[in-house]
Order: structure tokens, then C-alpha cells, then sequence
């Protein structure tokens, strides 16, 4: 009888401690999933609701680029160009005396990219295209935070198609830092900043990389003159809009003006081609020096030779016999008048065929073009050239400027 009493109180014993272990492990269990609910980052919806929601977790996604970003998009501005508008003439569209008539008021005729980089007093400064505000009777700037104030041109150079405008300073917070283009390598990021078709868009941001330096870029201005423009090759993207806007590196530096793209080529090929990634920047160093000269002078003065030519390329079989051109000649540029009292007065005659400046290889009037351009009034140039069919070089001082030349 006691042997089955003690049976029954150990019975009772082992079921008491596992029902207070059981409820113990409940407890801690409990407990441990409080402290990992507690220290888990993310928020999970409630099950008793059937919407959908986003997580409450915020991250901060910083970036190299985006610091860079950072550092001069609030110097970043819309350039917008006004001129007195035309309407066409109902009553006789086809009038021998054309079918525009002036409105007498101002319209927007063409919108750019441009980037403030200096602040003085209460007065600041901006670089842009001179294509952008060609022709302008009205120039406004749209500022990063939407603001509008009026811009007044300071100075512009066709041949660099850089112009310099200036603006009230009291809304300007931030102005950008202009890097080195000489130190800049290929295949280094390249980051975009401007308003690609117009100010709606402004403030638009394209990535790639530098895809080449030095290279020669020749367009035609409004005037009929040929720019050769020394450019930094990138394939960020470039649209219309983004002209006169900053390139800069991923110090935030600026290190080119957005200049151009080329979207379609026939060189060396049998059709015209689509082109994608092809867009160019004049580099900073070449723009700052421009820019110095605009802001002290409104202008930029350039050495002349002080002469009309042509291509040699553009002559017929029977001009190139009469000039007497020897057949291992196939390029260079043909002296047509010489103005008296410029530089090559008494140094060059007409029907020269110039070849060379100093180095430099001459084979077309954009490439004498940019060959002067390099250098500054006072400089001497070395000028190779072919008269009645023997080669010659001659010295030239460049005593004079574009401003010389004849129209």
C-alpha cells in the first residue's frame, strides 16, 4: 500500500514539473521573440490588414556621383533667349516681300544650359554657348530653385562658342569650381548637367565617361565661319538644351562646357548613319581663358595673317597646273589676295600654297584657322609653304588681329 503511494506522488511530481517547464519555455519563448522583433530593422506589415504598404525602413543611398551631383547642380541654370517674333502675312503669304512680318514682341526663340561660377559683390557670373543666346534682344535665367532673374551679356566668341552673361547675385547660393582638363584621363566618369529641351526639364543629370580628348570638332556658325573646336569627347548623354551646360568630374569639378553631339554620320562609310554616345565638351582650361579675356574685354582678339584663301582640294585640274603643283601635293591652303598691311604684307604672295604652321600640318582653312587661334598677337609663327612648285618657310610675326581683317 505504501509502495503504491509513493508510485502515485512521484507520478504527480514528474507531471507538475513538466507542466511548469512547459509553461517556462512558452514564457521564453515569448521573450526571445519580443527581443528579435525588437532588434529586426524591418517593419512588416500587420497581418489583419489586406493593403498593400511600403516598408518604413529609409536608407541612405549616397553615392560618389551623387555627392558630385551635389557639390554644383544648385549653380546650374536655364538660359533662355527671346527676339522679336513673326507672324505670317494671311493676306498675301506668297508677297515677293517675304511672308514674315515682325509682331514687335519678344518670344522664346531658343532655350540653353549654363553654370555660374563666380560671385562678386552683387554681381555673378555665368558661362554658356554662343550659340545659345545668338541673336538674343532678351536674355532671362532660370535659376536651380525656379526663380527667374533677367541676364546681360557680358561678351561672346563665335570660334570657341563661349559667352559670359551676368546676373543680379542676390539669388545665387552656389557657384562651381572649375577643374583641371589637362589632368583628365580617358575612361575616368563623366557626369552631365543641363536642360535637356529647354527649362522643364532642367536640372537633368547623365552619367558615362570620358571617351576621348583633343578632339577636333568643326561645325559652321550663323556668320558662314568655320569653328574647329578643340573638345573633350564623352558619351553621357547630350540632348538639345544641354548646350552651355557643365561636364564635371566626380570631385564636382567642372571640367568642359557642353558644346555638341553628333547624331548622324557619312564619313569613311556608304550611307548615313545613326550615331549614339557622341557628345563633346569644350575643356575648361580653354574655356577659363576665354572667359577671362570676355570679362575684361567683352571680346576675345585673335592673330591674323591677313589673307583670302581657299582649299586646295576645291581646285579643278587646270588650276592645279597653272599653280604648277607638284603631284606628291594633294592638300594645304591657296593664298587667293593679301591684305596690305597685315602680317603676311611683303611674306606671302598670292597663289602660295601654305602647308604648314610651324608643326602643324594645314590642309584646310578650319586647320590654319585653329593653328592661329592657338597662339597670341606678338607670337611668331613658322609658315612652310610651295610658290612656282619649291617649297619655302618664312617667319611671320602676327602683329595683327581678327579686327584688322576687311569684311
Amino acid at each position: 500500500m505504501k509502495h503504491g503511494l509513493k508510485k502515485l506522488l512521484n507520478l504527480i511530481l514528474v507531471l507538475v514539473v513538466g507542466f511548469l517547464g512547459g509553461i517556462l519555455g512558452v514564457i521564453t519563448m515569448q521573450n526571445y521573440g519580443s527581443s528579435s522583433t525588437a532588434n529586426n530593422t524591418t517593419t512588416t506589415t500587420s497581418s489583419t490588414s489586406s493593403n498593400t504598404s511600403t516598408s518604413k525602413t529609409s536608407y541612405n543611398n549616397t553615392t560618389s556621383v551623387s555627392e558630385a551631383v551635389t557639390k554644383v547642380q544648385d549653380a546650374v541654370v536655364s538660359v533662355l533667349n527671346y527676339q522679336t517674333s513673326s507672324s505670317v502675312n494671311s493676306d498675301n503669304p506668297y508677297s515677293i516681300f517675304g511672308n514674315n512680318t515682325s509682331s514687335g514682341e519678344l518670344a522664346l526663340t531658343g532655350e540653353g544650359s549654363g553654370v555660374i561660377y563666380k560671385k562678386e559683390g552683387d554681381v555673378a557670373y555665368l558661362v554658356t554657348n554662343t550659340h545659345v543666346v545668338t541673336g538674343a534682344e532678351e536674355i532671362e535665367i532660370k535659376l536651380a530653385d525656379g526663380n527667374t532673374v533677367e541676364g546681360t551679356l557680358v561678351g561672346s566668341d563665335t570660334y570657341s562658342d563661349i559667352s559670359v552673361i551676368k546676373i543680379d547675385a542676390a539669388a545665387v547660393t552656389t557657384v562651381a569650381e572649375f577643374g583641371d582638363s589637362d589632368s583628365v584621363n580617358v575612361g575616368e566618369v563623366a557626369i552631365a548637367i543641363g536642360s535637356p529641351l529647354g527649362a522643364a526639364y532642367a536640372n537633368s543629370v547623365t552619367q558615362g565617361i570620358i571617351s576621348s580628348l583633343s578632339r577636333t570638332v568643326t561645325s559652321t556658325a550663323e556668320d558662314g565661319q568655320t569653328i574647329s573646336t578643340n573638345a573633350i569627347q564623352t558619351d553621357a548623354a547630350i540632348n538639345p538644351g544641354n548646350s552651355g551646360g557643365p561636364l564635371i568630374n566626380i570631385q564636382g569639378q567642372v571640367i568642359g562646357i557642353t558644346s555638341s553631339k553628333i547624331t548622324s554620320s557619312s564619313a569613311s562609310l556608304s550611307s548615313s548613319v545613326s550615331v549614339e554616345g557622341m557628345g563633346f565638351a569644350i575643356p575648361s582650361n580653354d574655356a577659363v581663358a576665354i572667359i577671362n579675356q570676355l570679362e575684361k574685354n567683352g571680346k576675345v582678339e585673335r592673330p591674323a595673317l591677313g589673307i583670302q584663301m581657299t582649299n586646295l582640294s576645291r581646285l579643278s585640274a587646270t588650276d592645279l597646273a597653272r599653280l604648277n603643283v607638284p603631284e606628291e601635293l594633294t592638300a594645304g591652303i591657296v593664298v587667293i589676295s593679301v591684305q596690305s598691311g597685315l602680317s603676311a604684307d611683303g611674306n606671302l604672295e598670292k597663289y602660295d600654297i601654305i602647308t604648314k604652321i610651324d608643326d602643324k600640318t594645314i590642309e584646310s582653312s578650319s586647320d590654319l584657322q585653329s593653328a592661329l587661334y592657338s597662339k597670341n598677337i606678338g607670337d611668331t609663327v613658322t609658315v612652310t609653304f610651295y610658290r612656282d612648285g619649291k617649297e619655302q618657310t618664312v617667319d611671320i610675326p602676327l602683329n595683327s588681329s581678327t579686327d584688322d581683317l576687311q569684311p
